[in-house]
């Protein structure tokens, strides 16, 4: 069968079940991405898109069995977060915290009533996220996703959110809602595994004057596929935080496309990969969009590969005509451990405004020989010299993370990861 006729027959076999999830609020949504991911089709090798990361992983029908994926306990413990937890893509209500709290309205996507708050968001991210580039695998997400939460901030929420994902072989497709109200202020953690292989998006819709902190740890397993999409609106003065660590894995794509229309605003995205072997891929593909006066964004990507491992930034900052006064900076850095492992960066600034100050930059590198020598001589041992030289590279990317708590979880566990390493 031809590659064209191949990928075909997986879309159709995705969409089989799709009058199971047409009802609701979300049905018009879901009519539309099927009608979008048809006409598109799903990604092929060839796509410029795709040139760094095949996209045959989640393409593809079948999802190999892996064993029992790993259910750690979640790092995020001490921080006393409210929980909602996934299990194999489905909600776990025994498992999960009671869904209230104060200035807080948590409802799940498998409701599916007729009437939600959620009704003119869901899916309508995705589809502005879908120009200039096209996205059909967060199209087929919207038009399937039988599960997700639907999570409001009606004020200032003081307590974080979590969503914990615990998997044991199965295939996760999930679609999360956030909307964070004018004056309102929300963190959410995301931990864990959600399936064997995981399509999940995340739309977010940030009122004017309000602050969204969003902080994920993509678990350790080394046969996890992850694909996530996070699809984020601005207002005015509205404030983003969005840091992701991912550690291992077979395949991992995150992709974050960010459209700020509130003169005022502020997004920064950042994230660090920690790939040890020749079956890790992880690909961050970032695009930020330029739409009002005076705002800001940061993207600051940092990767440390040995082994093998491969690591992709695709980083784009767009600025339109009229968005005056743009500040858009973009860092992508890797330090490679050894000489097997590699890293591929496409940094793109497009800039339709005279009054901006943006710039990007990409560096690959190894260790710094001096700094190692200066910590050896200072007898410090040559295992620990090098994790105080890896952390001190990741350390610009830590800071994007505002809330202190979950930033030095994420020390921790980069410790963590560095004390696992072999030789």
């Amino acid at each position: 069968m031809a590659l064209a006729a191949k990928v075909e027959s997986a879309l159709e076999t995705r969409l089989s079940g799709i009058s199971d999830v047409l009802h609701g609020f979300s049905k018009s949504a879901r009519e539309a991405a099927v009608a979008r991911v048809r006409s598109s089709g799903l990604p092929v090798r060839r796509d410029e898109y795709w040139k760094y990361t095949r996209p045959d992983a989640f393409v593809s029908v079948d999802v190999a069995p892996t064993g029992r994926l790993n259910r750690d306990p979640s790092p995020f413990a001490s921080l006393k977060p409210l929980t909602l937890v996934f299990t194999d893509g489905i909600f776990d209500a025994e498992a999960s915290d009671d869904l209230a709290g104060e200035n807080l309205t948590i409802d799940l996507l498998s409701a599916n009533t007729d009437i939600h708050w959620a009704d003119g968001i869901y899916g309508a991210l995705e589809i502005a996220g879908q120009t200039p580039v096209a996205r059909p695998l967060a199209a087929l997400n919207t038009a399937i996703a039988p599960q997700g939460a639907l999570i409001r901030a009606t004020g200032i929420v003081t307590r974080p959110v979590q969503i914990s994902y615990t998997a044991n072989d199965a295939e996760a497709v999930l679609h999360h809602v956030i909307k964070v109200d004018a004056g309102a202020s929300l963190t959410l953690l995301e931990t864990g595994t959600a399936g064997t292989r995981s399509n999940i998006v995340t739309e977010v819709e940030i009122g004017e004057d309000a602050a969204f902190d969003h902080i994920r740890l993509q678990g350790r397993d080394h046969e996890r596929t992850l694909l996530s999409h996070i699809f984020v609106r601005m207002a005015a003065k509205s404030s983003l935080k969005s840091f992701t660590l991912s550690a291992n894995g077979a395949m991992t794509r995150n992709e974050c496309i960010i459209e700020i229309i509130g003169d005022e605003a502020s997004a920064h995205v950042g994230g660090a990969a920690m790939g040890d072997g020749a079956d890790f891929h992880q690909d961050d593909t970032i695009f930020i969009t330029h739409d009002a006066v005076n705002c800001e964004s940061r993207q600051v990507f940092k990767k440390v590969l040995r082994n093998g491992a491969t690591g992709v930034f695709q980083g784009k900052i767009l600025v339109k005509a009229g968005a005056q006064k743009t500040d858009g900076y973009q860092i992508s850095k890797a330090l490679l451990l050894d000489d097997d492992a590699q890293f591929y960066a496409k940094p793109e600034l497009e800039i339709y405004a005279d009054d901006v100050a943006c710039s990007h930059g990409s560096t690959t590198g190894a260790i710094d020989d001096e700094a190692l020598f200066y910590l050896r001589s200072r007898g410090i041992p040559s295992r620990q010299a090098q994790e105080l030289l890896v952390l001190a590279f990741l350390a610009e990317a830590l800071e994007e993370i505002a809330h202190v708590g979950a930033r030095e979880v994420v020390q921790e566990q980069l410790e963590l990861w560095l004390r696992n390493l072999e030789g």
